[in-house]
């Protein structure tokens, strides 16, 4: 059997309600025709070992014989016994333990690691041979000693990580167990602990596969290093993430028991030059020109899909990094992944809705996007359309995960912030046998559970979008089931409801540092009530857009004579306030001639910006009303009546006031309110009223 096979058996064994072809395919992400096959296996295997068949009824209802519970005594999670490997498998993971072994190999110890005769990995060597050679190395033998690999450490990793990251069996229990790439479970932990440590002191974000991407590699770099194998001189170029390289391999030296050379830290640094970085601090005015086509996309997004997810701000923020991500290289980091492409086609009207408005972002980008691309961006709104319908129902869950309570935490905030769940325990994978069936609907864990009485939906710590999707589907079917539980409640209560409900009565009440600080205790206090991981101060002190926009920040009636003047009379409060240098004002009329009006929101309203290299020391705004609107040149948007500037300081601190901004802008009667204002106070008066609305909503 391969390692679905296997899989769906203790999904089978494990699960208490009833199964059908059609529940295995959404489990499984695979067609129906696909889960006939793996049944008929399942069956040969049930034969061999004594045990009814699985019997297939009318409707594809799967009913299990009353030993089938047994099967799991025969599956040895430990080895490739139950696996039956395919050649190309077989081939894939003797490759990699030739390649990652310091010393000489017999074929006997292959087959005996791979639990087939030693005829079979004869028959298989010139294979395995030919696949190391692919890759720049050679494979010498010695008549009393067995095989070698011979070539450079980067050739050897290189080859290691691809294993690890193209392979179909890239769990710990097959691609890295198999090929002998062990990390210790402490160590892993710690791995995951160091990196998004120095990313936080470095202020730089690693995207989800980038940062799975390098903890993989410090595996391999660990692995490697305690056999005595290090990096061979490097080429030295100049690069920003050096001194970030430095200070990753430091902390893991110091808590991993391992020795880093400089060598060492220039091979992950050029690993992490490759990454895709999220958010970093150098902060360019490009940044907010991709956050403001992010909403307009979302906006024409969900126009066509009859859903609205302009209020989702976790779908905008992510999309929005996601596409500066993208836009910024060249397309080749994102390669064919068959699993991602299947999930996106079981969602056709999201993948032609994504079609239609892909003009958009192509006018922007000055080259295709790719199809990977397409389909990433697809998974995000596939993932936001899910988020939509799980903020309905607070279904009760038990998270677990196989290194118990400590790396669970990581889920568990995942979860929490995108869900509305309510988590009523944590516990280790091991604990699975003694769950109180009637506690929750189903479990969400890291590793599969054995003898587990609840449904249980495996998903990676980092949570993924795919991962996501798959809890989606899950939670479809409860939707779904006709008897749901008594205690599904409308709404969780949790610490970020009640910060969320509580922080815009303190902004107000102390607009100053003041009311900062005593936020700042209140989230600590509330945090220890509820006994979640506290989250930066960021997430709570983000100012609103009425903040950002005090009555003395606001003019009405200002008489300008064209567009270069209404900004510059926008930006005059900034500049005597020292939010902004005159140079700032200079660069937003230059970006203008140069780019166009892109930052034109709505019909009359304009939002002109610049980068903070431009010369912005904090994050504000300053707006005009015009007593005569003026042309920017914005097409069906002129002419423009309202221009608020906008200091941004960094990526995120301006992104809930701009994205409230937006979704107000998008209401009529808030247009002819701003117009109809009689002074500064009724215009923020009415900002006010707006934006709690939004956030309502």
């Amino acid at each position: 059997m391969h390692k679905r096979t296997v899989e769906m058996i203790r999904h089978l064994a494990s699960s208490r309600s009833e199964m059908t072809l059609q529940s295995l395919a959404d489990q499984f992400e695979v067609s129906q025709r696909t889960v006939r096959n793996d049944l008929k296996e399942i069956n040969g295997f049930l034969a061999e070992q004594g045990l009814s068949e699985l019997q297939l009824k009318n409707g594809g209802h799967i009913v299990k014989g009353e030993d089938f519970d047994g099967v799991l005594q025969h599956l040895d999670t430990q080895d490739y016994y139950t696996y039956r490997l395919s050649r190309e498998e077989r081939v894939q993971i003797a490759s990699a333990m030739l390649v990652n072994s310091a010393r000489f190999l017999t074929l006997g110890a292959i087959a005996d690691n791979l639990f087939v005769s030693r005829a079979t990995i004869i028959g298989d060597l010139d294979h395995i041979k030919d696949n190391i050679r692919d890759h720049g190395m050679e494979v010498t033998s010695h008549p009393n000693k067995g095989l070698l690999v011979e070539g450079s450490e980067t050739d050897k990793r290189t080859f290691l990580m691809s294993v690890l990251e193209n392979s179909t069996l890239n769990d710990d229990r097959t691609a890295l167990g198999g090929a002998g790439i062990t990390v210790q479970e402490g160590d892993a932990i710690t791995l995951r602990k160091i990196l998004s440590e120095q990313c936080k002191q470095h202020r730089l974000y690693l995207s989800d596969r980038s940062f799975a991407h390098v903890l993989r590699y410090l595996g391999v770099m660990i692995a490697r290093n305690q056999q005595g194998a290090y990096m061979e001189p490097q080429d030295r170029r100049d690069s920003e993430n050096m001194t970030f390289a430095q200070d990753i391999l430091r902390s893991v030296s110091q808590y991993c028991n391992v020795v880093t050379t400089e060598e060492e830290v220039a091979a992950l640094c050029s690993q992490l030059d490759r990454c895709r970085f999220d958010r970093r601090e150098n902060f360019d005015v490009e940044d907010i020109r991709i956050q403001l086509l992010t909403r307009e996309f979302i906006r024409q997004l969900s126009a066509e899909l009859g859903v609205d997810l302009n209020d989702d701000y976790d779908f905008f923020e992510n999309l929005s990094n996601h596409l500066q991500s993208t836009l910024a290289t060249d397309g080749s980091m994102f390669r064919e992944d068959p699993n991602l492409t299947e999930v996106a086609e079981t969602h056709p009207d999201v993948m032609e809705a994504v079609e239609h408005n892909l003009p958009l972002l192509k006018d922007y980008s000055p080259r295709e996007i790719t199809h990977p691309e397409f389909i990433y961006i697809v998974i995000h709104v596939c993932a936001a359309l899910e988020r939509k319908k799980n903020r309905e129902i607070a279904f009760h869950v038990i998270v677990a995960c196989h290194a118990g309570i400590g790396t669970s935490q990581l889920l568990l905030e995942k979860l929490k912030k995108n869900f509305n769940f309510q988590v009523v325990d944590v516990i280790a994978a091991y604990e699975a046998d003694q769950i109180d069936p009637s506690r929750a609907e189903f479990v969400i864990s890291t590793v599969p559970l054995k003898n587990c009485p609840l449904d249980h939906v495996v998903v990676s710590p980092i949570f993924t979008d795919e991962d996501y999707l798959r809890i989606g589907n899950k939670l479809d079917s409860l939707r779904n089931s006709r008897n749901l539980p008594d205690h599904i409640e409308e709404r969780a209560v949790n610490a970020k409801g009640v910060l969320e409900a509580i922080a815009p009565i303190v902004k107000d009440a102390l607009p100053g540092e003041e009311g900062l600080e005593l936020l700042r205790q209140l989230r600590r206090a509330v945090r220890r009530y509820f006994r979640e991981k506290q989250e930066s101060d960021d997430e709570i002190t983000a100012p609103y857009l009425h903040q950002l926009l005090p009555v003395s920040h606001i003019r009405l009636d200002v008489e300008c004579a064209d567009w270069k003047e209404a900004i510059r009379e926008a930006a005059k409060t900034l500049l005597e306030e020292g939010y902004i240098e005159e140079r700032y004002i200079d660069a937003m009329i230059a970006n203008t001639e140069e780019n166009g009006p892109y930052y034109v929101l709505s019909k009359g309203f304009a939002l002109p910006h610049e980068g903070l290299e431009a010369g912005s020391f904090r994050v504000g705004m300053s707006l005009i009303r015009l007593r005569e609107p003026v042309v920017f040149d914005a097409d069906e948007l002129d002419p423009i009546e309202f221009v608020c500037v906008m200091s941004a300081v960094d990526h995120k601190t301006h992104l809930k006031a701009l994205f409230n901004l937006v979704n107000m802008l998008s209401r009529e009667e808030f247009h002819r309110e701003l117009h109809e204002a009689e002074s500064a106070e009724a215009l923020n008066e009415v900002l006010h009223k707006y934006e709690f609305l939004i956030e309502e909503t």
